[in-house]
């Protein structure tokens, strides 16, 4: 008899099921898609923020002949020799199905065999060239030489009941295969997971034949520990060829996918000189939640298991290492690597992880971008978005507000354990409808940058791109940041999410469906392109007014999208992949340079460039008087908690002497600073607050 423990996380995981069948079923009525692709989309997303594949071009395929096979979704990472391919089992019953072994392996047939058919030129000639078929078979086939390892993922929202511990590897024509599973117990799970991604339990005697002799490395008293050890470079190989970015915690995963993934260095000491890489490459900083240990034969410790294991600093050494292996370059038989391993408990994850990330990388320079989860920026949006009302609307009771996700999962945690009047409160003041997560805000904005190129490269890449941008804005002067911006956000985001919806339900796209993600991108882009050359602005405030798009502006988007469309379907003949094409550049330069005779009202939604930047210089004088007043306030709290501060200071090394002045100040009762000391106090809390640290709130 199931325990009552069993049974209660029986019913969360049919609450959670309920939650995403409604989601997906409420996301292709609102936006005319198929069901089968919003779930591909839903589960892709989630696949790729946990590093089981990079972000996935959707692209049905589906023969049930004889030798049936399947595809939806592809990509390939090039520097590192993966392509990866995705396969989407959406079952439409009210209750969690259950998925089998047997229809697990079929589906793994069936898109091993789409592979093996796209290596043959016979195949890949005989697809329709428009069509979603070719674009994959040809993205295969023209990359089969540098193809080096296959990366096949099934995603599933039915649930396997017997877990697997290691995820499966074959060769196929010559080729390292791996076949990995997103059912729905794991999609669950990593939702659920506050550092974003679900933790990795590795059997190391298991891959590796042996436990990993290592030392103990850490002091007493401590509420984590340590260990050094030596990891064989077939070791550390075997697992990245195993679990790929899913082993590299999230900011170095992000910062591997913008940059070079192999260091040519690393790979000339692996081929020239083995014995020495020990000596030369500076090694791994890892962390794990646990670690199984034994003693061995020869009475030092062994590893013999690891707990969520995450490779913070070292990435590029990992993954240059199995490049090496793969292009037949080294044996790794004389390939060392030393790895500090850091066990920090379950509770403590989410806080030490990141930090580790930061000071372990602070040598190879990687820009404060890398680790823009943390950044300020996010905290300045979710704290406008709880508190800026939209305006009233005709017909409407109450206004509403706009929910920015600075983390995972805030709008579900939000609602989880309120009574059902209070969940229909908070849904009525923060409609689901009206959540924004950050990388769809960097795609909205990005979009209105006049950057559909970077917009198209995917949800992390894209993503990484703003970071940078904000990251330098908000070092030049963060009062830019304000409610003018998110209002700004705001209407970017209503105005992609129409054209949109508007795009999936038009008659030209349902009878040649394909590309809607570049299609909306290019349109919104174009829109702003023409608006701009002709020396005006779009009017984002008559949008965030409106809550909705001028109709002008309506009847535009409608006009464009289609010749956008054509457009982007008929590359140039060098480049046969549409979705490869509009990641170029150079497409994007095609595209902005269409004209079209529209007749345009251009008075219905847009304004003078002076307006806008107006608008803009008198919300920065709004936000720093706010921020004057706030800090004002702040350091009246500050005077009973000096100390703390001093010492933190110290601790980060952030004091100086102006920040010394202003701490003896306020120890002394006296909160009335001058501009400098109040800057640097300033500077130092808000450093503080980047580290995790919350003073004076």
């Amino acid at each position: 008899m199931p325990s009552a423990e069993s049974l209660n996380a029986m019913s969360d995981l049919d609450r959670k099921y309920e939650e995403f069948l409604s989601d997906v079923r409420l996301e292709a009525d609102a936006t005319g898609d198929p069901i089968h692709q919003c779930c591909f989309r839903v589960f892709a997303e989630a696949a790729a923020e946990n590093g089981d594949c990079e972000d996935l071009t959707y692209a049905p395929v589906r023969s049930d002949g004889a030798r049936p096979f399947q595809l939806d979704g592809y990509a390939l990472d090039q520097e590192r020799g993966e392509m990866h391919l995705a396969i989407c089992d959406f079952r439409s019953e009210d209750a969690p199905p259950s998925l089998d072994k047997k229809d697990i392996e079929s589906m793994y047939n069936r898109v091993e065999r789409f592979f093996r058919n796209s290596l043959k030129p016979d195949f890949v000639n005989g697809l329709e060239e428009t069509s979603p078929a070719f674009e994959a078979a040809y993205t295969v086939h023209a990359n089969a030489a540098n193809i080096q390892r296959v990366r096949c993922i099934l995603l599933s929202n039915a649930q396997l009941v017997a877990r697997k511990k290691s995820i499966d590897a074959r060769e196929v024509e010559g080729r390292t295969c791996t076949f990995n599973l997103l059912d729905f117990r794991r999609y669950a799970d990593i939702l659920d997971s506050r550092s974003g991604s679900e933790p990795i339990e590795i059997d190391i005697v298991d891959v590796h034949g042996e436990s990993l002799p290592c030392l103990e490395a850490h002091t007493g008293g401590s509420s984590y520990c340590s260990y050094l050890a030596v990891v064989p470079g077939r070791l550390l190989s075997e697992l990245y060829g195993l679990y790929g970015a899913r082993l590299l915690e999230q900011n170095v995963r992000t910062f591997l996918q913008a940059r070079t993934k192999v260091n040519k260095g690393i790979i000339k000491t692996i081929e020239n000189v083995p014995e020495m890489f020990f000596a030369y490459n500076n090694g791994l900083t890892a962390t794990a939640s646990d670690v199984g240990m034994e003693r061995r034969p020869e009475g030092t410790l062994g590893i013999t298991s690891i707990s969520d294991l995450q490779i913070v600093n070292g990435g590029q050494t990992t993954a240059s290492i199995l490049y090496a292996r793969d292009r037949g370059a080294a044996t790794l038989t004389n390939v060392f690597v030393q790895m500090k391993l850091t066990v920090v408990g379950e509770d403590d994850l989410e806080e030490v992880v990141p930090r580790i990330s930061r000071f372990a990388n602070t040598q190879n320079r990687v820009n404060e971008a890398d680790f823009f989860a943390n950044h300020p920026f996010h905290v300045t949006m979710e704290k406008i978005s709880r508190r800026l009302t939209t305006p009233q609307q005709p017909g409407q009771f109450s206004a509403s507000k706009w929910f920015y996700e600075r983390a995972r999962g805030q709008y579900r945690d939000a609602i989880a354990y309120k009574t059902v009047a209070e969940k229909r409160k908070f849904e009525t003041e923060f409609p689901k409808s009206q959540v924004i997560v950050k990388t769809d805000l960097a795609k909205y904005l990005m979009t209105a940058a006049c950057r559909p190129d970077v917009v198209s490269q995917g949800a992390q890449k894209c993503f990484l791109a703003f970071a940078e941008i904000v990251a330098n804005e908000w070092e030049r002067n963060s009062d830019n940041f304000n409610e003018e911006y998110f209002k700004n956000a705001v209407a970017n985001t209503i105005l992609f999410r129409w054209t949109d919806r508007m795009v999936s339900q038009a008659e030209w796209y349902v009878a040649d469906r394909g590309y809607k993600a570049n299609i909306v991108t290019y349109t919104v882009a174009w829109l702003f392109h023409m608006v701009r050359k002709k020396g005006l602005e779009v009017d984002t405030n008559a949008i965030w007014s409106l809550q909705d798009l001028p109709e002008d502006m309506k009847a535009a988007l409608r006009a464009v999208a289609p010749v956008i469309a054509k457009d982007l379907k008929n590359p140039p003949p060098e480049m046969k992949n549409v979705s490869e094409y509009c990641k170029r550049q150079v497409c994007w330069s095609r595209v902005s340079g269409i004209t079209m005779d529209l007749s345009l009202n251009l008075e219905g939604f847009a304004v003078a460039k002076e307006e806008v930047r107006e608008r803009k210089r008198e919300a920065r004088k709004g936000k720093k008087v706010d921020n004057e007043i706030d800090l004002d306030t702040r350091l009246v709290g500050l005077m009973s908690r000096v100390d703390e501060v001093k010492e933190l200071a110290s601790r980060y090394e952030l004091m100086s002497p102006a920040t010394e002045r202003a701490l003896g100040k306020l120890a002394a009762g006296r909160w009335n600073l001058n501009r400098k000391e109040k800057e640097s106090l300033k500077n130092v809390l808000e450093r503080l607050e980047e580290e995790g640290e919350s003073i004076g709130d």
